[in-house]
């Protein structure tokens, strides 16, 4: 049997006819299941789920009185439908937002999309410059917010490998996300070793490590 990843299994549940919920007959939306330990005996069995978000279901709308005279609990059900059966179950859910926060619904669904493509055209660029060894183009886009996290990570790792040390600047005077600033700081390190550098300081030039004056401010090390 051919084991398919989560990414080809939701493109497949994306290009599947929506089920509708048997009380409602709304149309279901794609929810991506939350992830338990697997130590703790918890799951789904699949990493997405089919589920009824209409407030006005009646399985939903009665869950509340029915959960709370039986159980004494404040929560109500939501209908769910693993993809490809036939089979509806329930889900509890404790709030009117609960099960929301992995809710892929059309507009969510098209900006995971986009970002699965900027990221593959961003890992495509930058294997080009990688190759042609313009560590100054893999700069600009490490230091550019519009690509991805995960293109914005590598270009730190491949600046640290291939950067001159003009690099560093660009690098020390700007802001990245807690991440990827970590990343950073250690490409900033790694090209100080490998450059033989330090920073002045005094004012923070970037100066040889063997320097006894600063070659900026002339203060004496």
């Amino acid at each position: 049997m051919a084991f398919e990843t989560k990414e080809e299994l939701l493109q497949k549940y994306m290009e599947m006819d929506k089920p509708q919920c048997p009380h409602c007959k709304t149309d279901m939306t794609l929810w991506e299941v939350p992830q338990f330990a697997f130590g703790d005996g918890l799951g789904w069995g699949t990493p997405y789920l089919f589920v009824c978000y209409n407030d006005k279901c009646p399985s939903y709308d009665k869950g509340w009185e029915h959960l709370q005279e039986s159980m004494e609990a404040a929560a109500s059900y939501r209908c769910i439908q693993e993809p490809g059966t036939d089979n509806f179950e329930y889900m509890p859910v404790f709030s009117a937002m609960g099960g929301k926060g992995q809710e892929l619904n059309d507009a969510a669904l098209i900006e995971q999309e986009a970002r699965k493509e900027a990221a593959k055209k961003g890992f495509s660029v930058l294997t080009d410059y990688y190759i042609a060894k313009e560590w100054d183009e893999i700069l600009k886009m490490l230091l550019d917010s519009q690509w991805p996290g995960k293109v914005r990570l590598k270009a730190a790792e491949m600046v640290e490998e291939l950067a001159e040390v003009e690099a560093i600047e660009h690098l020390i005077n700007h802001k990245f996300p807690p991440v990827l600033q970590k990343r950073v700081d250690k490409a900033v390190e790694q090209l100080h070793e490998r450059f033989f550098t330090k920073e002045c300081p005094y004012c923070a030039g970037i100066i040889k490590k063997r320097a006894k004056v600063c070659k900026h401010c002339n203060k004496d090390l």
